[in-house]
């Protein structure tokens, strides 16, 4: 319960209609995509950096928790108000601020959709790289706030390759300018790549100087269907070893196949046990050189075949609607995006078939090969006591074994709570605490988005 003088104060700084009290309303901002459900105690909505701020100060001096959240379509409860307090909804920070393609810069606002930043970057020819699935209905301060990435990722880089600068608003209530509106810049720290990806523990993103790229003139594609997994490993670290660079390499077993199959009959042979879906871009000329190049390196004695294709977008389409599928067929899989070098993709998969067999839990495994990063999904029913407990040691073993394979646990999904646990892991105690003491220095009282990515030390 906050108090009612908080709640006056909240709703004075931001005006009718942006404040939200009742249960009902809060509960639809108290989960993401994560299906885990804490309501907050209030929702606020911000227009502006300097409602945001005005916000934050409240909340740091009542010490009431903050929850930033754009749409909550993150899989890892990172946007979820665990400890209850303030939701603040950046949903109506819409504004593009500049399209500028002298510069190939584009300024806005978070709660701008990636989709609609890409429709404003086309008419002048250019494109923001970080894609996720969700572009469509996620924000920009999500992708910022994970440092989303996508199947575009292995040929230009995540969502921190493509920011310039950032205004922000610290625990403390501060706004603060990181970055510059150059490609160039190397005046003080890189605050801007802190930032991106802390989840909003840290500071609250409220705009950003986004770098854009230029529309390749000229797509194209092929399909490598492979008789086992293991062929198809093999061909992923052949095809990444060899300089004609795929600006898409998608990974899919024979769960996810035959999932896109019972959805999509008769858009793939039945006797394919593993596909690979390949992009390449580039100058006209260049496209069937680099796909013959690519096709070469599929060669293997797994190949069923690989074949050029003029138009991948059914593929594309069924590919994007997997993990809907998925949630169909297993509303609470477990869902991971693990991240192993690409030469070590073969031990991986084969490790993680092993597991699968060994805990009796169902597995579809599909991704961005090219970068090495998997989504494991876990099909298991959390009402099967017995079951749920098998896949939690399964996915234990699977972490063990990506760290092994010299890999890291989250690619482009965070940490938010679901992984927090495992965090301590990967990073040493000494690295460890100086991420703490970051914290400590952007949020003394612990306010923003307090519990996420690291776990409880005691």
């Amino acid at each position: 319960m906050l108090p009612a003088a908080f709640l006056t104060r909240l709703g004075a700084i931001v005006g009718d209609g942006k404040l939200l009290t009742d249960e009902a309303s809060c509960y639809a901002y108290g989960y993401d995509n994560s299906r885990k459900v804490f309501p907050p105690d209030a929702v606020v909505f911000a227009t502006s950096s300097e409602e945001v701020q005005q916000v934050v100060r409240l909340c740091d001096e009542f010490a009431v928790p903050l929850t930033p959240r754009g749409r909550g379509t993150g899989t890892t409860g990172a946007s979820i108000p665990e400890q209850g307090g303030v939701a603040l909804s950046l949903e109506r920070m819409r504004r593009i601020l500049a399209v500028d393609p002298a510069n190939r810069v584009l300024v806005c606002e978070p709660g701008v959709l990636n989709q609609e930043v890409q429709d404003a970057a086309r008419p002048h020819g250019f494109f923001w790289p970080p894609d996720p699935s969700s572009a469509a209905y996620c924000s920009v301060g999500g992708n910022l706030a994970t440092c989303a990435g996508g199947p575009h990722a292995v040929k230009y880089g995540v969502t921190r390759d493509h920011v310039l600068g950032l205004k922000a608003v610290t625990g403390k209530g501060d706004i603060i300018k990181t970055g510059c509106y150059t490609t160039k810049g190397v005046v003080g720290y890189d605050l801007t790549r802190l930032l991106i990806g802390s989840e909003g523990t840290l500071a609250i993103i409220t705009e950003a100087t986004l770098k854009l790229t230029p529309l390749p003139a000229a797509v194209g594609g092929l399909t490598a269907h492979y008789r086992d997994i293991a062929s198809c490993a093999r061909a992923i670290a052949a095809i990444m070893a060899q300089p004609a660079l795929p600006s898409a390499l998608e990974f899919l077993d024979q769960a996810s196949l035959d999932l896109i199959r019972a959805r999509h009959p008769g858009l793939l042979p039945q006797e394919t046990r593993a596909l690979l879906m390949i992009e390449v871009d580039g100058a006209p000329g260049e496209i069937a050189s680099s796909a013959q190049a690519i096709r070469a390196a599929c060669s293997n004695d797994g190949l069923i075949r690989a074949e050029i294709v003029s138009d991948l977008k059914a593929l594309w389409a069924a590919r994007k609607a997997l993990s809907p599928l998925l949630r169909d067929i297993a509303p609470k899989k477990i869902n991971e995006d693990i991240v192993v070098p690409v030469s070590r993709l073969p031990e991986l998969l084969q490790g993680l078939g092993e597991l699968s067999a060994r805990y009796r839990v169902a597995n579809a495994n599909f991704g961005h090969a090219g970068n090495g990063n998997i989504h494991v999904n876990l099909l298991v029913n959390p009402d099967d006591a017995e079951e749920l407990q098998r896949a939690e040691a399964c996915l234990d073993e699977i972490f063990t074994l990506v760290l092994r394979l010299d890999g890291t646990l989250s690619g482009e999904h965070g940490v938010g709570r679901e992984k927090r646990a495992f965090v301590a892991r990967e990073i040493d105690p000494v690295t460890l605490q100086l991420m703490r003491d970051i914290k400590q220095v952007f949020d003394p009282q612990n306010i923003l988005n307090p519990g996420k990515m690291f776990a409880d030390p005691q």
